[in-house]
């Protein structure tokens, strides 16, 4: 049975590869944040009691600024595969936190590496870089496209990038990265855009919000289905040699195509109650990503399999589903605006 470790097992990706790989019959073993409440979420379906026997998921508590913590971890787990996909992923907040996210996205990666040095595990890695690191780079991109960071998150995953590429070269790891453009699901953190975009939209079908705010409405993604990704990461990690792809679905769309599309399947306009806050706004915009993943496509035999449209409407129908429940509640006299409510 292989062992895995998954940083950012919380998160969107995390969630959707440990239940990837529990299929595949791994054990997992996952990183966490101490916090005084409880974000597993996303995972808590998969969860077990590491008492029960039949328990194959086991969470540690740890943080990627701590070397020496990280190091002991990875020394008693000795896991077959790391997949490093903790970080401060939110391109925005990054030009406020630059250097904390400079520490976690770009430095927590190298930890992970040094401490693979170090203990002498036998482990194959994989860092999950970003379509952001293209930045300004003309589309389509791909893995030989230079690459043109516009913010401090697509930076420090710039250097992530390159450290496991000095390390792959230099002391023969097995480290591959995978450059994944957008990916998105139910699952997505509320405060990305596109969940932002079906939250918003679900609640305000229903009468719970009455505006949502946006952004720059003319930048342009490539979005898939982060289910399907995850995929793409085990396969990378697969292979006889270590290698970097590009993960993509080879279309994109603007952000005012996806709320159009939103609007319009729950029969709203979405002139009535969307507006554009300069706040939302980018220091500097990244315009266009349009990823060309033929290489993985070729050498992985992934290919992405949820469309578009088939996405947006996953979204949809999780995000209604949610926004009914909250409407019971207000129904109930439940004021989410409230704090005593929360008491």
């Amino acid at each position: 049975m292989k062992k895995a470790f998954i940083t950012g097992i919380t998160g969107q990706d995390g969630s959707y590869l440990a239940e990837f790989l529990l299929s595949k019959g791994y054990t997992i073993h996952g990183l966490i944040r101490r916090s005084s409440s409880f974000n597993t979420g996303r995972i808590d379906h998969l969860y077990r009691d590491f008492h029960d026997p039949n328990a194959r998921i086991f969470l540690h508590y740890g943080d990627l600024s701590v070397s020496a913590q990280i190091m002991d971890l990875l020394h008693s787990i000795a896991p077959d595969e790391i997949y490093h996909l903790g970080a401060q992923s939110h391109v925005r907040v990054s030009f406020d936190m630059p250097e904390y996210t400079s520490d976690i996205t770009g430095l927590g990666t190298l930890r992970i590496l040094e401490a693979i040095r170090k203990t002498g595990i036998k482990t194959k890695f994989y860092q999950a870089s970003s379509s952001e690191m293209f930045g300004a780079a003309p589309p389509p991109q791909k893995e030989n496209t230079p690459f043109q960071p516009r913010s401090p998150y697509a930076a420090s995953k710039v250097y992530a990038y390159y450290i496991v590429q000095n390390y792959r070269d230099a002391y023969g790891l097995f480290a591959a990265n995978g450059i994944l453009f957008n990916h998105e699901s139910p699952r997505r953190g509320e405060t990305f855009v596109t969940r932002k975009i079906t939250r918003a939209a679900t609640q305000i079908k229903l009468g719970l919000k009455d505006k949502l705010y946006l952004g720059n409405l003319e930048a342009k993604r490539d979005w898939g289905f982060a289910g399907d990704y995850v995929e793409a990461m085990w396969l990378m990690l697969q292979q006889e040699k270590p290698d970097d792809y590009a993960i993509a679905t080879g279309e994109t769309h603007s952000v005012r195509e996806f709320a159009e599309k939103v609007f319009r399947k729950l029969d709203l306009d979405y002139e009535k109650y969307v507006a554009v806050d300069p706040q939302y706004f980018r220091p500097t915009e990244v315009d266009v990503l349009l990823g060309d993943s033929s290489k993985a496509q070729k050498m992985l035999g992934w290919k992405p399999k949820v469309s578009f449209e088939q996405l947006i409407d996953m979204m949809i129908a999780a995000d209604l589903e949610l926004a009914k429940k909250e409407k019971t509640l207000v129904n109930a006299g439940f004021n989410f605006s409230s704090n005593e409510n929360l008491i």
